[in-house]
């Protein structure tokens, strides 16, 4: 198996290319990922652990997703001709898969977010970029991190609903209101929407076009740089330049001043558009522009680091398998989330607020290293290496 962000199973081919070449960091901070993702799901929201990987999680993955999309189509150099034909393919193949995967784990109704049908679109809304360089891709993802929150908050002011956190299901394809749904859940509305998401991805694709070992302190220096500019510019506007005093001022009449922390610790996917301030805050799964700012500063400073493990591959195996098997990893822990049961689940986490999790990372840690010496790649991993690399060697002839 080689690295994955969920998705990209085969960022390191062509196969002739040996083993002790391949970037382990990135397999750790995908790792690391899951871990986080499994915390969000399985860890009471009012502990340490959740309010450090909640929505920071989700978007390593995405800035993950997007250098492992540029290490798929060539790297620092991208492919040409043909290959770059193959590369389109493979990625708008895996587009398709994941999007049907996501519509698939969403059936299953565990209290989780599914991101794999989001993660589709983002793919396919790729494909056109592939031959951007860093610094375009990097320029483009700045923007989109301040327009696609403002073009968001002015779009949904005139779209009416109800349901936060939503994630497009089979179900959507049913109707002419269902199609509705899903469409303004993907680009907009749902619970990781294009307009907000898709510059983590950018983010992502510009650094995979970079030396990414000889980068590293970099990635390390500026990712921290944004981490402040972030959170620090949002703290900033919201308490000495008084944003919260804005909120708590268009509150619904009757609710305790003490909401507005709750609902400025995460959210659904969106900002509230009841008032511009909601832009100025940098909440979980907000989509504003400081949250989006900050939480990419933490997925490079994240990502920087774990490349400094490249010496350290045997001492850091037991992390970097369950990033190389990352979407066998997550599908097993919506499965597992299924079985379980919400309720039990609620129950465990009232009496040992950390017990589910610390089960799903020792198990995900013992299956994936052992799966990995044995078989190499995970059963999904393996599934969407061959079903996206058929089509491209139809393509090549």
């Amino acid at each position: 198996m080689t690295s994955t962000t969920l998705v990209m199973a085969d960022e390191h081919d062509p196969p002739q290319q040996p083993e002790r070449t391949r970037l382990v960091g990135l397999d750790v901070a995908r790792g690391l990922a899951v871990f986080g993702m499994f915390a969000a799901h399985t860890v009471p929201p009012t502990t340490w652990l959740s309010s450090l990987v909640t929505g920071r999680a989700a978007a390593l993955f995405a800035v993950l997703a997007g250098v492992s999309i540029s290490l798929l189509s060539g790297g620092s150099q991208p492919h040409r001709g043909p290959r770059m034909r193959m590369s389109r393919v493979r990625i708008a193949a895996r587009a398709v898969l994941l999007f049907a995967l996501g519509l698939a784990l969403t059936t299953l109704q565990v209290p989780a977010m599914v991101i794999l049908a989001f993660y589709g679109v983002l793919f396919l809304l790729s494909v056109p970029l592939l031959r951007l360089r860093a610094g375009a891709l990097a320029v483009l993802a700045a923007v989109l991190a301040i327009g696609g929150p403002l073009l968001s908050f002015v779009l949904r002011r005139g779209i009416d609903t109800n349901v936060l956190g939503y994630a497009p299901q089979f179900s959507d394809f049913g109707s002419l209101d269902g199609l509705w749904t899903l469409t303004h859940s993907l680009l907009l509305t749902g619970a990781y929407p294009v307009a907000t998401w898709l510059p983590f991805l950018l983010a992502g694709m510009a650094v995979g076009r970079l030396d990414l070992l000889a980068v590293r302190g970099r990635l390390v220096a500026f990712g921290a740089g944004l981490g402040v500019l972030g959170y620090g510019g949002s703290w900033i506007a919201m308490n000495p330049l008084g944003g919260e005093e804005a909120l708590l001022a268009v509150l619904p009449p009757g609710l305790p001043p003490e909401i507005l922390d709750v609902l400025m610790s995460t959210s659904l996917g969106t900002a509230p558009t009841t008032s511009a301030v909601w832009l100025l805050t940098a909440s979980a799964h907000s989509g504003t522009p400081f949250e989006i700012i900050g939480s990419t500063g933490v997925a490079l400073a994240v990502i920087g680091s774990c490349l400094w493990g490249q010496r350290l591959r045997r001492a850091l195996l037991p992390i970097s398998s369950v990033g190389a098997l990352a979407l066998t990893a997550y599908a097993g822990h919506l499965l597992a989330l299924k079985a379980f049961g919400a309720e039990r689940l609620g129950q465990t986490m009232q009496s040992d607020p950390y017990l589910p999790w610390l089960v799903l990372v020792a198990a995900t840690v013992l299956i994936t290293t052992i799966w990995r010496a044995l078989l190499h790649r995970g059963p999904l991993e393996w599934i969407l290496h061959h079903a996206s690399t058929a089509p491209a060697r139809l393509i090549a002839r």
